[in-house]
């Protein structure tokens, strides 16, 4: 199940240092980031093995997520927190501020095959 990690953040007078260090559950292979977008929704798929990590690094957005057992929408707003998605976590982002940035961090280098794009069934 998805959930959130608070990451350690040293604030003093000079400002914040937010360290990503023996956190998220991979081996980082890849790296990207999503930012001006409009009212569009992205995501809406789960992976057959990825795991991510999420951290909007500036401005806000949401993740809907849906695990198959489980639905839950969580607002990533501050940089120190980082949202952890496994393979099973079929998801959307939206509602990005104007302003938002959004760090993805993944266990896996892109390969399309590992895509699944299929909603799980509607649950009563």
């Amino acid at each position: 199940m998805a959930h959130l990690v608070d990451l350690t953040t040293h604030t003093d007078v000079r400002g914040n240092l937010t360290v990503i260090e023996k956190v998220v559950p991979f081996d980082i292979k890849r790296i990207f980031y999503i930012y001006g977008v409009d009212d569009s929704v992205r995501g809406g798929h789960r992976h057959k093995k990825t795991i991510q990590a999420l951290i909007c690094i500036q401005g806000s957005c949401e993740i809907f997520n849906d695990n198959g057992s489980n639905t839950q929408t969580f607002t990533l707003n501050k940089p120190s927190k980082c949202l952890i998605l496994n393979p099973e976590d079929w998801h959307t982002l939206s509602n990005f501020s104007q302003d938002a940035i959004l760090m993805v961090l993944a266990s896996e280098y892109y390969k399309e095959e590992d895509y699944i794009f299929e909603k799980y069934p509607e649950r009563d």
